[in-house]
């Protein structure tokens, strides 16, 4: 049976490849490969459209339908400017504590995925296991969508899945939606000293950013009645703004990016309306004067919410194995929503904090681990 040292083990390996989301993370994947394949009865790479990086889905136990999904990422966010006293991809253990980029989001849940896999091969399972490892979920769960797809149009889809995201081992019953959107304006240069014969682009995307600050001031004033989430209404900021060249010269260009995320039931498009008419108008208007330049608005992302059910087979599952039985929700975004959409019962549990995350010094608490080691030692218990 697989060990707190089997696990940490794992872990150091997952941990020692590079894997922010900027980069590749096949090497990551054809470990995993090797590592799972005497184990899997099926194995199944759903790479992105340029082959540089790749989701892994791969089963354990019989082709039957009513199988567990244990779901995670695999990528990890930047550790450019953070104050690190370790080397962010070396696990290194402190004071009960296990440091690394990914420790705690989320390396530790793959690591025991990987960790049992021996052990769920080995048991008589009545249905089947399945790992479904993901890219670019930390840039807008891009990568997940194609295998939660695969997964659900497979001949035997499964019944549930565990999102393994850092919840000190609390069961989530929903999360917010997440969209994101790049604005970008082109405006017409001119010396500042002649601002009527130009467009300043700067001053165009104030305008949008102001509604988009209004909008958010509105969904923090009136937010939906009995809301669980923390904070209970919508939350829209900004991120990112670049533009100009020179004080003395209107900009001819802005860039901004922006983050919304929503509960569940809020429609992300009926919220964000009175700033899409109005990067419409502007855009016609900027047009008419000069056409080549104007506004251009793309969604980068866009992640469902995933809805409370307190009565889907997710949640009896993982609540008999875990044995919390409280109410708790989460204000960040995963893939969950995606797979509740696609038909299969999911909820959100896993080890470590999430005020850990994209943290400099990242760790995981050692108990954490051991806690998990007792919990999927339960779920094989349940499996057979």
């Amino acid at each position: 049976m697989s060990s707190f040292e089997t696990v940490t083990s794992a872990l150091t390996r997952l941990v020692g490849f590079d894997t922010t989301s900027r980069l590749s993370n096949l090497e990551l994947i054809e470990w995993l490969e090797e590592t799972l394949r005497p184990h899997a009865d099926h194995m199944q790479r759903i790479p992105n459209s340029t082959g540089d990086k790749s989701n892994l889905w791969v089963r354990i136990g019989p082709d039957v339908p009513g199988g567990v999904v244990l779901s995670g990422h695999t990528d990890v966010v930047p550790v450019d400017g953070q104050d690190w006293r370790t080397d962010p991809f070396t696990v290194t253990p402190a004071d009960d504590r296990f440091y690394g980029r990914g420790t705690s989001d989320m390396k530790s849940f793959i690591a025991m995925c990987v960790a049992f896999a021996p052990d769920f091969a080995a048991a008589d399972l009545k249905r089947p296991i399945h790992f479904a490892f993901s890219y670019d979920e930390e840039v807008g769960c891009l990568g997940s969508p194609d295998m939660v797809a695969t997964i659900a149009a497979a001949s035997a889809p499964p019944s549930v899945c565990w999102v393994g995201e850092p919840t000190l081992w609390s069961v989530m019953s929903g999360h917010k939606s997440i969209s994101t959107y790049e604005v970008e304006v082109t405006g017409h240069e001119v010396h500042s000293s002649l601002p009527h014969l130009g467009v300043s682009a700067v001053h165009e995307a104030l305008d949008l950013m102001n509604m988009l600050r209004v909008i958010a001031m509105q969904a923090e004033s009136d937010p939906p009645e009995d809301s669980p989430f923390d904070p209970p209404h919508a939350t829209l900021t900004i991120g990112q703004v670049q533009g100009g060249t020179a004080a003395n010269i209107l900009a001819g260009h802005c860039r901004f990016v922006f983050d919304l995320r929503s509960p569940p039931q809020i429609d992300v498009d009926d919220l964000l309306s009175p700033f899409f008419e109005l990067a419409g108008q502007m855009d016609q208007r900027i047009k008419a004067q000069f056409p080549e330049c104007g506004v251009e608005v793309r969604q980068r992302s866009g992640t469902p919410g995933l809805n409370p059910d307190r009565d889907s087979e997710a949640e009896s599952f993982v609540r008999a194995i875990t044995g919390d039985n409280a109410s708790h929700f989460a204000s960040y975004a995963a893939e969950a929503g995606q797979f509740q959409q696609a038909g299969i019962a999911t909820v959100i549990c896993g080890p470590g904090n999430i005020e850990q995350a994209h943290q400099p010094n990242e760790w995981i608490a050692r108990d954490q681990i051991q806690r998990g080691v007792d919990v999927f030692k339960q779920l094989l218990s349940q499996m057979i």
